[in-house]
């Protein structure tokens, strides 16, 4: 992946010195094993990870925070920042064509814990988008833990990544999460899973359009960038996590997605690069 010739985002912030819970899971994926076991027992991951929290006590609030830059970033943080400019290029193009205005996200990186408009992040959470502050939260140790536990290399895994959590902002600003949210309390568990993989799938594939739609503006994509995005969309299906975890898959209790489904919708996206494309069986919003 070449981004080289890419602008970094005005729009990244950089925590440092935040404090942290320590649920006894490093890394990302942690929490998402966390979530994969409440909903195998039938309980609210949200409530769980709360209870978590609350037992292990509050964390040490969001420490210093300042606008990211090329003298106090890491070579990381640095790539991500090139990436979310990617994304702002692209879909303030896309909303233009369709005579909306893209309100661009904000992106904070931290590490080991920071405070966030959804309530404390840690990295045990894995990378995440907040409706509430419209910002995308990223700590490093979910890409070392990807890498680590599950083999996936590559600088484009983790724009994948990036870009997934973006194509959840472009959700929020079409109306699609508020109304998903909305019907929540009128839905049974298994019918809110159903509604959940669909979202989370079509967030996969914005990822998709955008890898599409970028390298068509400026080429950055090198030969096997494109399997590299394939493999952590499979490492990250809720089959396999479901199986790492407890040796079992339950398919009423996915919340994202299988790796095959993962990877046919951010292949699709990116094969096609055609927004309208992209009904999972949630629909488009307001676009």
């Amino acid at each position: 992946m070449r981004l080289d010739d890419e602008e970094m985002s005005d729009n990244v912030e950089k925590r440092t010195g935040g404090g942290m819970r320590n649920i006894g899971i490093g890394g990302g994926i942690g929490g998402i094993i966390i979530i994969v076991l409440a909903l195998l027992f039938k309980q609210d991951p949200q409530q769980v990870m709360q209870a978590v929290q609350q037992a292990q006590g509050p964390g040490q609030g969001q420490g210093t925070s300042e606008k990211l830059t090329t003298e106090n970033a890491s070579p990381f943080e640095i790539m991500s920042s090139k990436v979310l400019r990617s994304t702002e290029r692209v879909w303030k193009l896309e909303f233009q064509e369709r005579n909306k205005t893209y309100e661009v996200p904000g992106m904070v990186s931290f590490e080991k814990g920071t405070e966030s408009g959804c309530g404390f992040a840690e990295s045990a959470m894995g990378p995440f988008y907040c409706p509430a502050d419209r910002k995308v939260y990223l700590d490093v140790s979910f890409f070392d833990e990807l890498e680590q536990r599950f083999g996936v290399k590559g600088d484009f895994s983790k724009a994948y990544v990036i870009a997934h959590e973006v194509g959840h902002h472009v959700q929020n600003l079409l109306g699609i999460s508020g109304k998903m949210q909305a019907m929540r309390s009128r839905l049974s568990e298994k019918e809110y899973n159903k509604l959940s993989v669909m979202l989370e799938l079509q967030a996969d594939f914005l990822a998709g359009v955008w890898a599409s739609r970028a390298n068509k503006i400026k080429p950055f994509l090198d030969p096997g960038d494109i399997e590299s995005g394939l493999s952590a969309a499979s490492a990250v299906g809720d089959d396999r996590l479901q199986q790492a975890a407890t040796g079992q898959v339950v398919p009423d209790a996915f919340t994202h997605g299988t790796s095959a489904q993962r990877m046919f919708w951010f292949k699709k996206g990116f094969e096609s690069g055609d927004v309208s494309q992209g009904d999972t069986g949630i629909g488009l919003g307001s676009w």
